[in-house]
C-alpha cells in the first residue's frame, strides 16, 4: 500500500537533501537496508539525442555525481518531473551504494521500492519501470556533446543528517 507520508515528502521535497532524506526513508522501509555518509556532487556529464547518464557512484566512495543536464531539462521543459526523476536517480545510485553493483538488480529495485512506496502509477514508478518513454523530455534532442573535463560541484546541504556510516 502506498505511503502517504513519503509521497507528500517527496512533492513537497524543495532541495536535493529533502529528495535525498525521502529515498533513503523509501529504501529502509522497503530493503530495510540503509547508509550514511553519502555526499551528492552536480556536474555536466553531457548529453546524447537517444539518452544520457543520469548520475554515476563508483563502488567504495561516498560520492553520487548527479547529472546536471537532464535536471536543467526538467526545470525548462517539464518541472512537474523534477522530484519524481530526481528521487528515482538518487534512489538507483543509493541502491549501488548499499553493495548493489548490478545494474540489472539495481533497476529491478528501484522498481520494487517506487512501487511499493509510491503505487504502480506514480511518475517515480513510471520512471523506475521505463526511463526511455521520458527521454524527449530529459534531453536536448538536438544536440550531443561531452565536457572536455569533469567539474564537481558539491551540494554542502546533502547528507547533513547521517551520523553513522552504514546501518
Amino acid at each position: 500500500m502506498p505511503s502517504e507520508r513519503l509521497t507528500k515528502a517527496l512533492d513537497e521535497a524543495r532541495t536535493m537533501a529533502d529528495l535525498f532524506e525521502v529515498v533513503k526513508r523509501s529504501a529502509r522501509q522497503v530493503l530495510k537496508h540503509e547508509r550514511a555518509g553519502l555526499m551528492l556532487a552536480l556536474a555536466d556529464l553531457g548529453n546524447h539525442p537517444q539518452g544520457f547518464l543520469g548520475a554515476f557512484h563508483y563502488v567504495g566512495s561516498n560520492y553520487i555525481v548527479m547529472n546536471r543536464n537532464p535536471l536543467q531539462r526538467i526545470k525548462e521543459q517539464n518541472p512537474q518531473w523534477y522530484n519524481a526523476y530526481a528521487f528515482h536517480v538518487l534512489l538507483h545510485e543509493y541502491i549501488h551504494s548499499l553493495g548493489h553493483v548490478d545494474e540489472a538488480e539495481t533497476r529491478r529495485l528501484s522498481l520494487h521500492v517506487s512501487e511499493e512506496v509510491f503505487g504502480p502509477e506514480h511518475l517515480t514508478t513510471r520512471m523506475a519501470r521505463d526511463i526511455g518513454q521520458f527521454l524527449p523530455g530529459l534531453v536536448y534532442p538536438e544536440m550531443g556533446w561531452q565536457p572536455e573535463k569533469l567539474v564537481l560541484e558539491l551540494d554542502k546541504s546533502f547528507g547533513t543528517s547521517d551520523s553513522s556510516y552504514i546501518h
